[in-house]
């Protein structure tokens, strides 16, 4: 860099520090380059043709937002908090054990046992009872009256078994049902993170999006402001500052005429000042 300035004078004259001629014309060249393609470039705005992501619509549907949907606690309220258990097992247990298709197992077990009784069994007793001339004796009558007892003895017995195991189901069900309704409220809970933590996304990104196309003509022209202020080294200083490097030279002197008194003139010792004195004056 070269230098030039004025005449000294006792309030301190200026001095200007300039880059070489050919750094300059081609500063020059630069920026008339950059005012041609910012020009150019100006109107042609790339977020002119952006459109706002829907997110409501992507969620719930065209025309719905989430008021048009049941609350949080509301949910909660209807298959947790509201919930009776006790009419819940109730319920359960009846439709389990007493459904149609149990009804339907114990009649055919009757059938069976009626069938049986009627083609096996009553035939031989009536058969033996008759061979020993007793089928008008009470004997006879008692007779048949506990083989008609066994039979409903053992439908009862049928049907209870019958309902032991399905109170297993129906206790299974219970369990089924209640953690059912657990998890519809953690779904419901989920969609609403879901919702929210997408619906915070995509604003963000349809704001930055429409600040980018209202703030195109500042960010181009911004650039052309940097390459404007590409040579911020030119600039004007007073006779009375300092600059950095007259700084550093005086650090330098300093640190060498030191090391020099210290030393008694030895070399060594005064290029070791120079040093510290040139690094501290960099603090």
């Amino acid at each position: 860099m070269g230098s030039s300035g004025g005449g000294s004078s006792s309030s301190g004259g200026t001095y200007t520090i300039r880059y070489a001629s050919y750094i300059e014309d081609r500063h020059k060249v630069f920026l008339k380059d950059t005012y041609t393609y910012r020009k150019s470039i100006i109107s042609d705005n790339p977020y002119n043709d952006f459109t706002a992501v829907p997110v409501d619509a992507g969620f719930f549907g065209t025309g719905y937002i989430l008021a048009s949907f049941p609350a949080l606690f509301d949910v909660y309220g209807k298959f947790v908090a509201g919930l009776d258990i006790d009419a819940l097992w109730e319920e359960l247990f009846e439709s389990s054990t007493e459904s149609p298709a149990s009804a339907n197992l114990v009649k055919a077990e009757s059938a069976l046992l009626d069938d049986e009784l009627d083609t096996s069994l009553l035939p031989k007793f009536k058969t033996g009872m008759r061979d020993l001339n007793a089928t008008m004796s009470s004997t006879f009558i008692v007779g048949k009256a506990l083989m008609l007892d066994s039979k409903q003895k053992a439908v009862a017995k049928f049907s209870a078994e019958l309902k032991w195991k399905l109170l297993s189901i129906a206790q299974d069900r219970y369990k089924a049902h209640l953690a059912w309704n657990m998890e519809v409220v953690n779904s419901y809970s989920n969609l609403f993170k879901t919702y929210f933590g997408i619906k915070d996304g995509i604003t963000r990104l349809n704001y930055d999006l429409e600040a980018k196309d209202s703030l195109w003509p500042l960010t181009v022209m911004d650039y052309e402001r940097a390459n404007l202020g590409a040579l911020q080294g030119a600039m004007k200083q007073s006779e009375g500052e300092s600059s950095s490097g007259n700084s550093i030279l005086g650090g330098v002197f300093s640190g060498a005429s030191a090391g020099g008194l210290m030393t008694g003139g030895n070399p060594f010792g005064m290029l070791g000042g120079a040093v510290l004195g040139g690094v501290a004056s960099l603090l």
